[in-house]
Order: structure tokens, then C-alpha cells, then sequence
């Protein structure tokens, strides 16, 4: 009989107020020296009233307490329709659940998304990295006798693993940036030594394109996170060396945006406006075969969370321009 000690918790304050009532009356006839007979019939018919009124109510709760014990074990198999509503509170009580429900199923959504997406990007990033790991296997188990091929053997290891490096970099701000991590620290930097930690670390792939690199001393000071930009530099700019067969890379700055602006492939003018797109590759990274279509998302969030702003201007075949805008 739980749930008649449950009813009498919930409706305490009406059996409080009838008992007082009961009480007042029995000291109102009593004072006033009347029958006893006249007020025992009153309160007899009184409790005879009360109890039928309270009896029809309990066994209402009950029904209720039934019902909602079958819709808590319909939600637990996915079936989800509340009982019509007796008064105002039920229904926002209704309406609240309606709400995180939706709301719980919208996370679980995303999480699940959020699950798929680090997935996709870590098949896509295994089969990556085992390019350069099996180029350095072959050129490992060639057997060179010169000097000179030596040194080239050498130089085309070093290549391979730079691009594995860069890929390890690449997937952990990929994971620092999925979970959420902020460990931005804004300050006031010479953008000029920022630009030259990216240049020296390409120096090497430079060199091995025979890109002309074409830098315009960049006299500015901007408020942004060191460790950040010069991660998104490094993507610039490797993208630029990517595409680039031929030609030259050049930096400056023009209207207070900083300028990456290369000879190479350029972009179609369809897929401009999605290259910034998670996993969005384009024509020309399918045709490289070994785009991601990672670096350019990864750069669009960075900035966005430092405050800055990206725009790309491209031409195929006439080569692309990247716009930092601080």
C-alpha cells in the first residue's frame, strides 16, 4: 500500500486543513453549549463526504501512479507518448521531459558525429602516413655505393620524414581542437619572427622543389597565440610548396592582411567557396591523392578562436593567394 502513503505525502496539506477544520467546528458547538448529537451527525456526514471524496482521488492516483509506470518502461523500449495532462503543472512537467529528451538525443547526435569524424580522419590519416613510412623502407633497403647517392638517399629520408612529423602535428591539434582544449594565450607579437619560425622550418622543402621564396620584411605587430599561428603559417605554407611545381612563394603584407601568395595549380572556381570545409578535398587533392582536406579546416577554426580572419583568391593554373586578416 505504498502508494496510499505516497497520496497522503502529496496531499498532507488538505488532510491538515480538514483536521483543523474538524477540530474548530467540534470548539465552536462546544462552546456555544450545543447538542452533541447535532454536531457528531454534522461531523459524521462531514468524514462520510470526506472519505468518498478522497477515496475516488486515491483511486485516481492510483490509475495515474499505473500509468506512469507503463510509460517509464515504454521509454526504456524507445516508445515515448504522455498521458493527456490533468492540470497545468503536468503539462510543463511534460513539456520539461519533451525538452531533454531532445536535447539528450541532439547530444548523443553530435557525440556520435564528433565519434564518426575522428574515425574517418584517423583511417584517412593511417593510410596517409603509410606512404612516406614505405617510401623510407625502400630507400632504406636500396644499396648505394657513391658519395653523391648516398648524400640523395639521404636528403629523400630526410623528406619522408618531414611529411610523418607534419602528419603527427597535424592529428594532434586535431584532437586538441575536437576536445575542446583552450590553452590559447594572447599576447602582442612581432608577426615577422612568428613568420620566420613557419619559413625556417620549410626551408628544407624549398630547396628540394627549387621554389624561389620571396619574402617582404613584414613590419607588424599583431595580438594572437605564438604557438597557434605559427601552426597555421605551416599549413599555409605547405600547401603553397604542395601545388607549387614551378615558380615561387611569396609573403608580404597588403592592406593589413598577411599574403601567402604562390604560382602554382590554383583552385577551380567551384570548389573556392568549400576549401575550407572539413574533408572537403577538391578537385585538385583528389587528383594529388593524398589530400585530406584537414589542414585548411584546421586553419579556418584556429584563426576563428584567435579572432582573426582567412579569405582565399585563386585562378586555375595562375596559382592562390591567402589572406590573413588580423
Amino acid at each position: 500500500m505504498w502508494w496510499i502513503k505516497s497520496y497522503a505525502r502529496r496531499h498532507r496539506l488538505g488532510l491538515c486543513l480538514y483536521i483543523a477544520y474538524a477540530m474548530i467546528y467540534t470548539l465552536v458547538l462546544f462552546l456555544y453549549r450545543l447538542p452533541l448529537e447535532a454536531a457528531g451527525y454534522v461531523l459524521a456526514l462531514c468524514t462520510a463526504l470526506g472519505l468518498a471524496v478522497f477515496s475516488v482521488d486515491i483511486f485516481r492516483y492510483r490509475r495515474r501512479i499505473r500509468e506512469l509506470g507503463w510509460q517509464a518502461e515504454a521509454v526504456k523500449n524507445g516508445e515515448v507518448c504522455f498521458p493527456r495532462p490533468e492540470d497545468e503543472t503536468e503539462r510543463l512537467y511534460q513539456e520539461l521531459l519533451t525538452i531533454s529528451r531532445r536535447e539528450r538525443i541532439d547530444q548523443v547526435a553530435g557525440l556520435m558525429r564528433e565519434k564518426k569524424d575522428v574515425t574517418d580522419y584517423f583511417t584517412m590519416w593511417t593510410h596517409q602516413i603509410k606512404t612516406p613510412i614505405a617510401a623510407m623502407s625502400l630507400l632504406l633497403q636500396q644499396e648505394v655505393s657513391g658519395e653523391k647517392e648516398q648524400y640523395e638517399q639521404k636528403r629523400q629520408v630526410k623528406n619522408e620524414l618531414f611529411k610523418i612529423e607534419q602528419y603527427v602535428d597535424m592529428v594532434m591539434q586535431y584532437l586538441r581542437l575536437a576536445d575542446g582544449v583552450n590553452d590559447f594565450v594572447l599576447r602582442e607579437y612581432a608577426l615577422d619572427a612568428i613568420i620566420k619560425q613557419a619559413l625556417r622550418k620549410y626551408a628544407s622543402m624549398f630547396i628540394h622543389k627549387n621554389l624561389t621564396l620571396q619574402y617582404e620584411l613584414v613590419d607588424l605587430k599583431v595580438t594572437t597565440d605564438e604557438k597557434w599561428l605559427v601552426f597555421v603559417l605551416e599549413q599555409l605554407l605547405s600547401n603553397a610548396i604542395k601545388y607549387t611545381a614551378s615558380g615561387s612563394v611569396h609573403i608580404y603584407v597588403e592592406g593589413g592582411c598577411l599574403v601567402v601568395e604562390d604560382t602554382g595549380i590554383g583552385i577551380l572556381p567551384e570548389d573556392l567557396p568549400r576549401i575550407f570545409d572539413k574533408g572537403y578535398t577538391g578537385y585538385n587533392g583528389r587528383s594529388d591523392k593524398k589530400a585530406s582536406g584537414i589542414g585548411l579546416y584546421l586553419v579556418k577554426e584556429i584563426l576563428n578562436r584567435l579572432g582573426h580572419k582567412i579569405y582565399a583568391e585563386s585562378e586555375s593554373g595562375e596559382g592562390t593567394r591567402m589572406k590573413v586578416l588580423f
